[in-house]
């Protein structure tokens, strides 16, 4: 899926699990099939799964998930992921690796009934206090827009889109007046891939990569990267957002969207659509 990234394969994790944590080594591993870029992901007999970061920046995701989602998962009304072993890198693996407990559920396929579970997901993290917390770095998830360039990505949709009507609705909703409240907690990386539902509601918000205190507007994604109309009004409602926080929302999403689009279109289209998706409801919301 990138560049360089560490390939792995069953045999590999069974050979890890096996040297590393002996008690797991008779259970089934079985690839996943997965939206998500940054973790390659095996299940792990019936009640557990196997996390291997691709790429070097994706290493600290698991120190940033054992610290802090233990503090966090008692105040939130969905499941969060739990690991319960650390693999040291092995075999030719270069990287950190963990074992979580499997969380059931699916990505959800579409906008209906997730406004409400959302919003309420969003608004009980946002009132955990930081002390502590990790801060959101300028330009990156949760940071300040005024310090994030998205024209590359913008240029490489040439082929699709406008780039001019592109660069216009990214300034538009860029320049909206920051942040001025204190920092909160932001997961940062909302979106149908990193979403498990059950029963028709909200079971679990996975990926925790981009965890920070920052500014609340970027946990806004999912109201345009999976979100309809309707789900967005609701969404909106339940928030009590500001005309400023929607339109940094709108943007984040924006951003998000023009990246994932031409980045994943061959390596993992069904992310790409996602991106696709978004880019489609904030173009029909501004034009």
């Amino acid at each position: 899926m990138h560049e360089g990234e560490a390939p792995t394969d069953a045999e590999l994790v069974r050979a890890l699990v096996a040297a590393q944590f002996p008690q797991w080594a008779g259970l089934e591993v079985t690839p996943l099939a997965s939206t998500g870029t940054d973790n390659a992901i095996y299940r792990l007999g019936g009640e557990l799964s196997v996390r291997l970061p691709r790429l070097p920046h994706a290493t600290g995701q698991i120190e940033l998930e054992r610290r802090w989602l233990p503090r966090l998962a008692p105040h939130l009304p969905a499941a969060v992921p739990e690991p319960v072993a650390v693999g040291s890198p092995a075999l030719g693996y270069p990287y950190a690796w963990a074992v979580y407990r499997w969380l059931e559920g699916t990505n959800p396929v579409g906008p209906d009934g997730l406004a409400a579970p959302l919003a309420d997901f969003v608004l009980a993290l946002r009132r955990i206090g930081t002390a502590g917390a990790p801060v959101a770095p300028a330009g990156g998830r949760g940071g300040d827009l005024r310090h994030r360039d998205i024209g590359d990505w913008i240029a490489q949709l040439a082929g699709d889109y406008d780039p001019a009507l592109l660069t216009a609705v990214w300034e538009a909703d860029r320049s909206a007046p920051g942040w001025a409240g204190p920092p909160v907690w932001v997961h940062g990386d909302l979106h149908a891939g990193n979403l498990l539902v059950r029963g028709g509601t909200l079971a679990a918000v996975l990926d925790w990569s981009c965890l920070a205190a920052g500014d609340p507007a970027v946990d806004l994604i999912p109201a345009w990267m999976l979100l309809d109309a309707p789900g967005r009004a609701e969404l909106r409602s339940r928030l009590g957002e500001d005309d400023d926080t929607w339109r940094r929302g709108r943007a984040w999403a924006f951003s998000m969207a023009v990246g994932l689009l031409p980045y994943y279109r061959v390596t993992n289209p069904a992310f790409a659509e996602v991106g696709r998706y978004g880019l489609e409801e904030i173009l029909a919301e501004t034009r």
